[in-house]
């Protein structure tokens, strides 16, 4: 059995076709489903989803895209909605640097709300960085030294170095379909050096759908594809690979049941 650890099942191109997204995904081995969000007033909607699936969980969070549009969000609204049964995770956070679609200083502020929320909650924090990783790393470090917090790399495509920085400071590394993109060379070198015990899998669909399937709308189902590039790259079988990264979501998203 695989989890895809990422995915929005309440946006467009798998909204319309829920169930039968789901259904296709349970079909191809996909028995866990992390429906993440990006900003407050989709939190009902993708809490309802996992309400409906025993095997699907939800975050609540709000994207470094939509920083600028929350930053009167306090810790009281993420801690409220943490305490629902089926929300496992803070996010997804972090920082966009690549598009700045919010102030990089609202962007930050915010990031370490999440933060303080993990912290406080024990859930583990879903990270987005992109064209930010001195930031990223910065802010990670100086909020570790006030307490450790569980947390991951969502859609890996950052440098070795700074996987390699994270994996030091306790984080996970979950990979998606970029990993099998023909000029992912770089990426495709570090995943098959992550510990086998921080490594998690993802589609973050409906977007970056893997080989053979770019073009495509992506869908949970497509996570058995990439676990298997992955598990090439890494010189094991999939059957192997899958076990090890759902005892590592597992082991991370304790709140899973």
């Amino acid at each position: 059995m695989l989890i895809d650890s990422h995915c929005h099942l309440n946006y467009k191109g798998l909204v319309e076709d829920q169930d039968e997204v789901l259904a296709r995904a349970r079909a191809a081995g996909i028995g866990g489903f992390l429906n993440i969000s990006t900003r407050q007033s989709e939190w009902d909607a993708v809490i309802a989803t996992a309400e409906r699936n025993g095997d699907v969980w939800a975050t609540v969070g709000i994207h470094p895209h939509e920083a600028d549009e929350h930053a009167d969000l306090g810790e009281g609204a993420l801690l409220e909605a943490t305490r629902h049964p089926k929300v496992i995770g803070i996010g997804e956070t972090g920082l966009d640097y690549y598009y700045d679609h919010s102030d990089r200083a609202v962007q930050q502020a915010l990031f370490r709300t999440h933060i303080r929320v993990s912290r406080e909650t024990g859930l583990p924090l879903v990270i987005h960085t992109r064209d930010a990783e001195e930031d990223t790393t910065r802010i990670i470090e100086e909020e570790m030294g006030e307490g450790t917090f569980p947390a991951l790399i969502h859609c890996f495509t950052a440098s070795a170095g700074f996987g390699a920085r994270m994996v030091e400071l306790g984080l996970t590394i979950s990979l998606s379909g970029i990993v099998t993109f023909k000029n992912a060379r770089e990426l495709q070198a570090f995943a098959a050096e992550v510990p086998a015990d921080r490594l998690l899998v993802e589609t973050d669909s409906p977007f970056l759908a893997p080989v053979p399937h770019r073009g495509k709308t992506c869908e949970p189902a497509y996570t058995a594809d990439t676990a298997r590039f992955v598990a090439g790259l890494r010189g094991v079988g999939v059957e192997e690979l899958a076990e090890q990264t759902t005892a590592n979501f597992r082991k991370l998203f304790g709140k899973a049941a």
